[in-house]
């Protein structure tokens, strides 16, 4: 075997990416569970909602890079827990659209500062040069 036929693994961008992803995203994932009882699915569904109010399951799968199933389960739950409201869309009956209940307004409404205050401190961590061009590499890589 030569050094083309093996990937090393800790320099490897695609494994690097997503060994961050997780460490970034499991601190996050522990307080929303702790203190909201919410998945991290769960989460990207009421922090869609929480920015487009009256839209589709489906609507919410565009938008938060979730596969429809992950959607739909999120939603499922979200509703079962009082997070959610549905209803047929006002202009086409057979759509139904999402909202956050006032009880999902409300988490949301804990919830934004806090993910507010972790994105910050992982900025922080940066420099102001190192953040713009995070930003940007991070943009043109998730480009398709």
């Amino acid at each position: 075997m030569t050094e083309t036929d093996i990937i090393d693994l800790p320099n490897f961008l695609p494994y690097r990416l997503a060994v961050a992803t997780d460490a970034v995203s499991g601190r996050l994932a522990r307080r929303y569970r702790e203190e909201f009882d919410l998945s991290i699915p769960e989460w990207r569904v009421m922090a869609v909602l929480g920015r487009y109010p009256e839209i589709s399951a489906g609507e919410v799968a565009a938008r938060s890079a979730m596969d429809k199933v992950q959607v739909s389960r999120a939603v499922a739950q979200l509703l079962r827990n009082g997070h959610l409201d549905r209803r047929s869309d006002a202009q086409d009956r057979r759509r139904t659209v999402l909202n956050l209940s006032s009880t999902g307004r409300a988490i949301y409404g804990r919830i934004v500062p806090m993910a507010r205050a972790y994105e910050q401190d992982l900025f922080d961590r940066l420099t102001p040069e190192e953040g713009a061009i995070l930003l940007s590499a991070l943009a043109r890589l998730s480009a398709p």
